[in-house]
């Protein structure tokens, strides 16, 4: 089974279950009216790293790249990224705690790591 594929489809899933969740449920909950832009931005980035993941996945079949080990770290740097980034945006937004914006760099960091390694990959 591709873990990437798999990821990839499963994010993109929950992606878009919680920007519907934000766009209706939480409309209104938010505790200031930036916290509605937080939750917007850690939807768009959890989207993009979906897609990706989707991308990786499909690179790694045997008819393009094939499995690779940094495939294989970009996968799992992506998707802890989307945890990082866009999670601590989420719990941001609902609850008002600035200090999980420390995190927010941390999946931003992952996030570029997986892509450099998907651009050395390809170009090897």
């Amino acid at each position: 089974m591709n873990i990437s594929l798999l990821l990839g489809a499963g994010l993109a899933f929950l992606g878009v279950v919680l920007g519907a969740f934000g766009a209706h449920a939480l409309k209104d909950k938010f505790p200031e009216p930036k916290h509605e832009q937080y939750w917007n931005t850690g939807v768009q980035y959890h989207m993009y790293h979906a897609l990706g993941l989707l991308a990786i996945g499909i690179l790694s079949m045997d008819a393009l790249i094939g499995e690779s080990s940094l495939l294989t770290w970009a996968t799992y740097l992506m998707f802890v990224g989307v945890i990082f980034f866009s999670g601590s945006l989420y719990v941001l937004s609902v609850t008002g705690v600035k200090k999980l914006g420390a995190i927010t760099p941390i999946g931003g960091l992952l996030f570029l790591v997986a892509w450099a390694l998907v651009v050395v990959e390809v170009i090897n």
